[in-house]
């Protein structure tokens, strides 16, 4: 444990950061999980809402700062892949 006062305060501070940065991790992963699942059980409708979601996701985590923008991209184009595939 640290004992200077400015060294409490960053633990304090890094504790908080890194519960918010878990939990928009998980997230985003929930959310392209639940897209997947909905792709791989050939259900288009809710793929579709899923897909939404999944796109709100990771566009708001890019503007909050979890993840870079090309990464968000890169993700979802991959996975518009395969919504297009099962519409198709």
């Amino acid at each position: 444990m640290p004992n200077i006062k400015s060294a409490k305060k960053r633990l304090e501070v890094s504790r908080r950061n890194n519960l918010r940065n878990s939990a928009a991790k998980s997230a985003i992963k929930t959310a392209i999980k639940r897209f997947e699942s909905a792709v791989a059980g050939r259900e288009s409708e809710q793929a579709q809402a899923a897909y939404k979601n999944m796109v709100k996701t990771l566009d708001k985590a890019v503007t909050k700062g979890f993840l870079h923008k090309n990464t968000a991209a890169r993700k979802k184009s991959r996975l518009s892949k395969n919504l297009k595939a099962l519409i198709s």
